[in-house]
């Protein structure tokens, strides 16, 4: 029987089980043995492998939980492996050939990769060195140019929009000014969608820094008509004019820069600019990734799955999964990757926005 590797790698995202699922169930009709890695490519890679294997039963209604069976992790990127040298410095390392190899002596026909930005680089270059690989797309920031949406993103864009209604009513009830932060690293799309969903009067994104002094202005305003009231969204990534973003201590073996506290900056930036509104901060930070994924990311995780499968058994390989004006279509692994999605200055939703009175600091 031929035999196919899943990994999930990257943040979780609601959704991950769907496609798991979709693909066990569509290889099962196939007779094809599925093995899922553990925490992306690190069960493959370790000594011994740490695989599972997935069957029909295994994955029977796992499409209704969160996160994922096979765990993840963005950590111990096989493009840049962190090797420590006898001199304790740390040098990274490309480790696709090894992976490849360590695949073809393990009996594995193909790979079906599920993670967004960076695990589809990964994807890339597995294809690079010749072996069969699929790609789906996957993160909850909405920022692979290939497709309208990645699964997951659906889903976090409810949660927060549901706990901004929240802050709704308290920042009406206290005349506070009320600050969201959600997730999206440099691409606005949660805090924008998240904005228009629950009527937020200004929203900070990535791609448009903001003036501190126009959003003293409109805060002021607001409260000048009577209204005694403001609710902001800020994505983590958001900065102002001739600033940079808000970041953590980034940790050890991440390649990624740990952002997070934009709200907190933000606050203390109004009150210096002399706003003397009461002023409250909200980060939700990953209840955004948790929790099970909403009837459209489950739809769209599944539909992802079957597809993956189809492309693999056809032969069809270097591709990733996309969605593209309502259909499920295959895209080049480089095309996926080419560019990272931002919102554009000209996007429909965002001057929607702007015409609804949604103020952007610009």
């Amino acid at each position: 029987m031929p035999k196919l590797l899943l990994t999930t790698g990257g943040g979780d995202c609601p959704g991950l089980n769907a496609v798991i699922r979709a693909i066990v169930k569509s290889a099962h009709t196939k007779e094809w043995k599925v093995y899922g890695s553990k925490e992306a490519f690190t069960g493959i890679l370790s000594q011994p492998i740490d695989l599972m294997e997935l069957t029909p039963d295994i994955v029977a209604g796992i499409h209704v939980k969160g996160g994922t069976i096979l765990k993840t992790t963005n950590k111990l990127n096989p493009l840049r492996f962190p090797v420590t040298n006898p001199d304790g410095t740390i040098t990274l390392e490309n480790r696709i050939p090894h992976l490849v190899e360590v695949l073809k002596s393990n009996g594995f026909d193909a790979v079906i990769n599920i993670g967004g930005d960076g695990s589809q680089k990964i994807s890339q270059a597995i294809h690079e060195c010749g072996f069969p690989v699929i790609g789906v797309p996957k993160t909850i920031d909405n920022d692979l140019t290939a497709t309208d949406y990645t699964f997951g993103f659906q889903t976090a864009v409810q949660t927060a929009t549901e706990c901004f209604d929240k802050l709704v009513s308290t920042a009406e009830s206290h005349h506070r000014v009320m600050i969201m932060e959600v997730m999206g690293r440099d691409a606005g799309w949660i805090a924008l969608h998240t904005a228009v969903a629950g009527g937020a009067e200004i929203c900070l994104i990535p791609e448009i820094p903001y003036d501190i002094a126009k959003l003293v202005e409109t805060i002021e305003k607001r409260y000048e008509n009577g209204r005694g009231f403001v609710n902001i969204v800020v994505s983590e990534g958001a900065k102002p004019v001739a600033g940079n973003v808000t970041t953590q201590e980034q940790e050890a073996g991440s390649e990624h820069i740990r952002l997070g506290g934009v709200a907190y900056a933000l606050s203390a930036a109004l009150k210096k600019s002399g706003c003397q509104m009461e002023i409250r901060e909200t980060v939700l930070g990953h209840i955004q990734r948790g929790g099970f994924p909403n009837a459209f990311d489950r739809v769209l995780s599944t539909w992802f799955g079957v597809k993956a499968f189809e492309l693999l058994e056809s032969g069809n390989f270097g591709k990733m999964v996309a969605f593209r004006n309502n259909q499920v279509v295959a895209v080049e692994l480089s095309e996926a990757t080419r560019i990272y999605r931002q919102v554009e200055l000209d996007n429909d939703l965002l001057l929607a926005a702007k015409k609804m009175g949604i103020v952007f600091g610009d």
